[in-house]
């Protein structure tokens, strides 16, 4: 083996150029692997932990999967005669038996849970009008399961504590209405309830529709202001494992039987369309690699046929075909190992350098960084790559060495 060894150094010590061309090809390629990766890598995760962090992992709201079966087509279920239309029972929205049902969901170790009362209201200020969402909560159960505290910019969700007639806005309908701190805004429920709300708290998260149509107050006084007493028709759920969302949401519908929606589930077409970039991503990259490969097939292409006759004496002295290939697949070996290494080590040089963009400074924060992902497992693939692209472009030519005839290239050569 060292002497297959040596033979395959000497070779490609023999044609500097073009082993140097062959294995720019692998570095470049596996750096750039590595830097495209990277970006790819870390602008998914850095928008997965902000879809994450910013909406709940688990929703369940007092609606179900499917229509209630109406009881004539339980009794008659192949009756002649259809009943079509048929108006359900008015009654008061929400979770029926929430305590109990809340009580379970937090016996499920690893989650936290926030009841919540959303229903649509009307605000009103010098004339102007919008619709928006009002969101009962606990702010002490909320704070626990949503990063809306982090995103306020002016009062705080305990300020609902101390005043129960309050109000928290987004900066996108304090700056609609030209409203502040401490202004009072008219809110008018579906039933005529007119109320007179102290803004107490102002928010930003960067959206501009969640920031103008989201609002949010004190759960009891919600209850009081759209006639739903000792009512809620949310759980918020947050779990210490994000991944694990999709089983915890089938456990909880299947035991309380509302609808329990993951946050997996909610944003299903939006992890198919990363799942496609990262195959578009994968392909791209490793094409690169393909390319930089026909620079080491053509490298060892070329040894081959020079050192044909070479080929033949090394036969006539006893080296057998196997040793033959086994020489130029060490070339193709060497290549692709040295390569892949220095492809490494620049491919971290190119990750610190993206690290250091800073992009321009976005309206609702600070100067934003390129996010970048650094992970053995793409380390792994770039070098499994780059090895492979090289075997494989070695293999042909070394298995073309190894088919050569001494008998008929020496007689040839005589």
């Amino acid at each position: 083996m060292r002497l297959q060894l040596g033979i395959a150094v000497t070779h490609l010590l023999a044609r500097k150029r073009q082993t140097l061309v062959s294995l720019s090809g692998i570095v470049l390629g596996t750096a750039f692997f590595l830097a495209v990766s990277a970006l790819m890598q870390g602008s998914e995760k850095d928008f997965i932990k902000r879809l994450v962090d910013n909406s709940p992992h688990i929703t369940v709201s007092d609606e179900y999967r499917g229509a209630d079966i109406q009881p004539a087509d339980m009794k008659w279920p192949d009756a002649a005669v259809n009943i079509r239309s048929v108006k359900p029972q008015t009654e008061v929205r929400g979770i029926r038996g929430h305590q109990q049902k809340l009580a379970f969901i937090e016996s499920i170790p690893g989650l936290r849970v926030a009841p919540a009362l959303t229903g649509s209201v009307v605000l009103t200020f010098a004339g102007r009008i919008q619709g928006v969402s009002l969101t009962g909560l606990v702010p002490e159960s909320m704070r626990e399961v949503s990063s809306i505290e982090e995103k306020m910019i002016e009062g705080s969700l305990e300020a609902l504590n101390v005043n129960p007639n309050g109000i928290i806005v987004g900066i996108g309908l304090i700056n609609k209405f030209k409203l502040a701190m401490g202004r009072n805004v008219t809110v008018t429920t579906s039933d005529g309830v007119v109320r007179s709300m102290k803004i107490v708290g102002i928010f930003r998260t960067g959206t501009a529709n969640y920031d103008e149509t989201q609002t949010y107050a004190l759960l009891k006084k919600v209850q009081s202001l759209l006639n739903r007493p000792n009512r809620v028709n949310r759980f918020v759920i947050q779990l210490n494992d994000p991944n694990k969302a999709r089983d915890v949401a089938t456990i909880i519908e299947q035991r309380i039987g509302y609808k329990s929606v993951s946050w997996l589930e909610a944003s299903e077409d939006i992890m198919s369309l990363l799942t496609v970039r990262n195959v578009i991503m994968y392909s791209v990259v490793t094409a690169i690699l393909v390319v930089a490969a026909f620079g080491i097939y053509n490298t060892i292409s070329t040894i081959v046929m020079e050192k044909t006759r070479d080929i033949a004496i090394m036969k006539s002295m006893g080296f057998h075909a196997s040793d033959i290939r086994l020489i130029f697949l060490s070339e193709g070996l060497i290549v692709g190992l040295v390569g892949s290494l220095l492809g490494i080590l620049l491919g971290l040089g190119l990750m610190w350098i993206l690290d250091q963009v800073t992009l321009p400074v976005s309206q609702f924060g600070g100067p934003t960084h390129l996010p970048v992902y650094r992970g053995q497992r793409q380390f792994f693939i770039a070098f499994g790559f780059a090895m492979i692209s090289a075997i494989a472009a070695s293999y042909l030519p070394a298995n073309k060495g190894g088919r050569v005839h001494p008998v008929d290239i020496l007689r040839g050569s005589m």
